[in-house]
């Protein structure tokens, strides 16, 4: 049985060929560490690592390529920003769509004294921007914000909530995992102070890599949290002042780095604006698709109907069988593969109406073709019609 993949939104599959071929060359070509040889191979890494860190910021609008930090992924790059920012007696807002990413550490953070409210959202997973100027307080510090929800794909308007931080004279600091490589960011034009991103999803990257960008000011605001060897001033036992040094201590994944160069690569070749047109294109073709499934009362589908302020991301409920159940049986009997269940983030549930049963979530990606989406439609269509 052939296996179609619809669970992008976790990680994408496949990777262009260029990124796995990329990480083979150097795990059997290089080899080599950045920082600490004193050798040409080591010194012609160091250029794809700088040539990375180019394209993150050209791709992101960022202040400056030194300014790019690398870490495993998103949550570990959002946990150094929010425990290196924020102190006891600050305030924050965040979205009610969050993700555990940004909210395990914004509860563990309480324990510390720092309190958070949640701006809040509609059904269709929609921001309240109204709301946000009644729950600013005098303590309150910074806007942390998901570009777009990982349950159903809408966007969060990162420009407007930019602009309310500027009047406002807060830190704008902003998780982009599901819209890094599909749609565009401008941390300049959207007011972002720290935009924290994962390699893993649609810059194409293997796991284990991510990273985040600061502006110069939120450099000098932020203390970091893992400190170590960097193989720079090591004369000193004092952790360096200067970027990307300041926060990246320790032996680098340079496989990921490499790995990501390659999808970014693809990406700048393909454009971004090619990439969202196709995902989205699927995303609609599997909406309207359920629509007989939805008018019979078998399916619920969740978030926008419009290809507007989404991305290829789209959750449903089997009402007449168990998600979980429903979820088995597309895999085991169809070969497609979903993700079922919260998808780590509760309260989002709570805003969409989904919670506590969850939803079959199904995410397109660069690869997904359109007989996939027949594929999967007609796979529910079995399904539910039992």
């Amino acid at each position: 049985m052939d296996k179609i993949y619809l669970d992008n939104g976790a990680t994408t599959f496949p990777k262009p060929k260029e990124v796995p071929d990329a990480v083979y060359k150097y795990m059997t070509e290089v080899g080599a560490n950045i920082n600490r040889g004193g050798y040409q191979t080591a010194y012609d890494l160091e250029g794809t690592v700088f040539e990375t860190r180019e394209m993150l910021t050209q791709m992101f609008d960022g202040p400056d390529c030194k300014n790019v930090v690398f870490t495993e992924n998103v949550t570990e790059s959002i946990n150094m920003v929010l425990k290196g920012f924020l102190h006891s007696g600050d305030h924050v807002l965040c979205s009610s769509m969050e993700h555990n990413a940004v909210m395990r550490p914004l509860v563990q953070l309480q324990e510390f004294g720092v309190t958070f409210s949640r701006i809040p959202g509609n059904k269709f997973g929609e921001l309240d921007l109204g709301s946000i100027g009644g729950l600013i307080k005098s303590n309150t510090k910074a806007i942390v914000m998901t570009h777009a929800s990982n349950i159903c794909g809408t966007v969060n308007p990162l420009k407007e909530v930019g602009e309310i931080c500027q009047k406002h004279g807060l830190k704008f600091i902003v998780d982009c995992a599901q819209t890094a490589g599909v749609l565009p960011i401008s941390m300049k034009e959207m007011h972002i102070d720290a935009l924290c991103f994962t390699g893993h999803k649609s810059l194409l990257g293997p796991q284990g890599i991510g990273g985040f960008i600061l502006t110069d000011e939120m450099v000098d605001q932020v203390m970091p949290i893992i400190t170590g060897g960097t193989g720079s001033v090591s004369h000193t036992e004092e952790t360096p002042g200067f970027m990307p040094d300041k926060f990246e201590a320790g032996t680098m994944n340079i496989p990921g780095i490499v790995g990501l160069n390659a999808g970014l690569k693809w990406i700048e070749e393909r454009g971004l604006q090619n990439i969202a047109d196709h995902e989205l294109g699927l995303t609609m073709k599997f909406i309207e698709d359920l629509k007989p499934l939805e008018d019979a009362g078998l399916v619920k589908v969740f978030g926008l109907r419009t290809k507007e302020g989404r991305v290829g991301v789209v959750s449903i409920q089997t009402l007449n069988v168990d998600c979980a159940d429903a979820a088995f049986r597309l895999d085991f009997e169809y070969g497609i593969m979903t993700r079922v269940g919260l998808h780590c983030a509760p309260n989002a549930h709570k805003t969409l109406g989904t919670f506590p049963t969850g939803t079959i979530r199904f995410s397109f990606g660069n690869f997904n073709t359109e007989d996939d989406v027949n594929a999967a439609v007609k796979a529910l269509e079995e399904i539910c019609r039992e």
